[in-house]
């Protein structure tokens, strides 16, 4: 199994970053821990601070990838775009906060890009990356 962790804006300082709010951990630190722990998945990470990179990475692995789990950070409650690029591929998404969107402030309660993908994870810290993957393992083995 294919899985590719895409991580949008702002992502890139997890562990430094209001850590009140995101935590101490660094996300290669505990993207090391999932490469550990799923060593029979093919894990790749793409991080990137720029609207347009996120939507060519999507365009680039949507059709060669069993599953993409997909962070898009603040731009989760302004892109349409992405969202269409979530339309557009073959590779079925699923998006995941690590805070609780709907326990912060009002604007961030809307998700364009969650109609466009299969689920949504929120509020479980960085866990909801594991249990996106966890996912697409019960659906290989049902």
């Amino acid at each position: 199994m294919k899985i590719l962790i895409i991580n949008g804006p702002n992502l890139n300082l997890l562990g430094t970053r209001e850590t009140s709010i995101y935590g101490n951990t660094f996300f290669e630190d505990y993207y090391q821990k999932l490469k550990e722990t799923y060593k029979n998945v093919e894990l790749e990470f793409f991080q990137s601070n720029v609207e347009g990179e996120i939507i060519n990475k999507l365009h680039e692995t949507g059709f060669t990838h069993d599953g993409i789990i997909l962070n898009a950070g603040g731009y989760t409650h302004t892109s349409v775009a992405i969202a269409d690029a979530v339309l557009a591929i073959n590779t079925p998404v699923i998006e995941v906060h690590i805070t609780n969107i709907f326990a912060r402030e009002g604007y961030r309660h809307t998700s364009f890009i969650a109609p466009a993908c299969k689920g949504s994870i929120a509020g479980f810290g960085l866990q909801g990356y594991k249990l996106a993957i966890e996912s697409f393992l019960s659906e290989e083995n049902f």
